[in-house]
């Protein structure tokens, strides 16, 4: 990526004089570009990689996904064993809605999604649900997975 040097060249015939050297200020943008494209794929190859990674068994729906949303969504999850858990990190049920309360605060959208293992009861997950609207989001999306039953007896999962 260093500059070189252009020498001009003085005029022809036997009486040449040995040309001035003038550093080149020009900068070769080319090794820039190679590089940014190789971060470029690099970030695309690793975003979505960087999802929430709890292990749940989501429920299946025959419900089609929600659009995306500008800022990274808040994601709630309530494992098959009960615990709660805001984005990664574990949280007591007594905590949840100060913690919420504090996210709340800090965030523009007021939408939160909940993720809860089909093996937990339906009373904790409102239970969840509750704490989420006293922390102030009330603009909850449930998860589940794709290609579940309808309730006209079909079956969305394609088998």
């Amino acid at each position: 990526m260093g500059a070189g040097v252009i020498k001009k060249q003085g005029g022809g015939g036997r009486g040449r004089r040995r040309g001035r050297v003038q550093p080149m200020s020009e900068i070769n943008v080319t090794p820039f570009v190679d590089v940014m494209l190789v971060l470029l794929i690099i970030f695309m190859v690793a975003a979505p990689l960087l999802t929430v990674g709890v292990p749940v068994e989501l429920p299946k729906s025959a419900a089609s996904a929600l659009p995306s949303e500008p800022e990274e969504p808040l994601t709630v999850t309530v494992t098959a064993d009960g615990a709660v858990q805001i984005q990664t990190t574990d949280t007591a049920r007594d905590q949840l809605v100060p913690k919420l309360r504090a996210i709340a605060a800090e965030r523009a959208s007021d939408r939160v999604y909940l993720r809860a293992d089909g093996k937990v009861p339906y009373a904790q997950v409102m239970e969840v649900m509750g704490a989420l609207n006293a922390g102030g989001f009330s603009n909850i999306g449930l998860v589940t997975d794709i290609g579940g039953p309808t309730l006209d007896g079909s079956d969305t999962s394609g088998g």
